[in-house]
C-alpha cells in the first residue's frame, strides 16, 4: 500500500483506533473484532512496552485491509524505528519537524499533534498529511469550525474527547477523521473476552461517522 493509498483509506474509514495493550494475543483479537465492525486503522502507541516489535509483528499478521500505524512518536529515532517496523502512519502528540521529515522521507503518512493555530499551520507547511488536534477534549467541535475559516485546506483529526455518540459533531464541524480509544475499546469487555461488544461498538462508530459525512 502506497502512502497515497494509506491516506485515502484513512480518510475513507475516518476512524483511528488508539490502542494501548501489551498482550499481543488479546491485541490481535481486538483488532479483528473492530475490523469486523469496520474500523481498520490501528494506532499502536509507544507507551506500550515493546511497541516497535508489536507493530512489526502486527504488520505481518493482519489482513491487507488493516492499516497499522504508530502513536505517541516524539523523536526522530523512534520515528525511524517504527517506519522500519512497517508502520503505515506515524502519529505524535506534539509537532516535531524532524519526526515529520523522517516520516515523509519514508513515504509514510505523517500525523503530528498540535493545539494552537500557529502550530497547526506550521505542521501543515512542514508536510503533515493530517494534523492531529490534541488534546481536543478542552477545545470541542466549535474550535474546528473556527480553524476551518482561515485554514479550510488543512485536514484535522481530533483525539481526546471523541466518543461513539459525538463523532458526528466533530465531522460536521470539519474534522476529516477522528482518533478514539476508551469509548470504542471497552476495557471490561476485553477483560471478559466479549469481543462481540467491540464489533458492535465499531459498527456503530462507523455508522455515525458515515451519517455525519453524508
Amino acid at each position: 500500500m502506497t502512502k497515497n493509498e494509506t491516506l485515502d483509506a484513512m480518510l475513507a474509514g475516518g476512524v483511528v483506533a488508539v490502542i494501548r495493550m501489551k498482550d499481543v494475543e488479546r491485541l490481535s483479537r481486538v483488532v479483528m473484532a473492530i475490523r469486523e465492525g469496520g474500523v481498520k486503522c490501528i494506532e499502536i502507541t509507544m507507551t506500550v512496552p515493546g511497541a516497535v516489535e508489536i507493530i512489526a509483528g502486527m504488520v505481518k499478521s493482519v489482513p491487507p485491509d488493516v492499516i497499522i500505524g504508530a502513536g505517541t512518536v516524539t523523536d526522530k529515532g523512534t520515528a525511524i524505528d517504527v517506519v522500519t517496523a512497517g508502520a503505515k502512519f506515524v502519529v505524535s502528540p506534539v509537532f516535531r519537524p524532524d519526526v515529520v521529515s523522517v516520516t515523509r522521507a519514508a513515504g509514510v503518512v505523517a500525523v503530528p499533534g498540535c493545539y494552537t493555530p500557529t502550530e497547526i499551520l506550521s505542521a501543515w507547511e512542514a508536510g503533515a498529511d493530517i494534523v492531529k488536534v490534541f488534546p481536543a477534549t478542552t477545545l470541542g467541535p466549535k474550535y474546528f469550525k473556527d480553524i476551518a475559516g482561515p485554514f479550510p485546506h488543512i485536514r484535522l483529526m481530533p483525539t481526546g474527547g471523541v466518543t461513539i455518540d459525538n463523532v458526528g459533531e466533530w465531522i460536521r464541524a470539519g474534522a476529516v477523521a477522528v482518533g478514539i480509544g476508551g469509548d470504542l475499546l471497552d476495557k471490561k469487555a476485553i477483560e471478559e473476552g466479549r469481543y462481540e461488544v467491540l464489533t458492535e461498538k465499531a459498527a456503530r462508530m462507523v455508522r455515525n461517522f458515515k451519517e455525519a459525512r453524508g
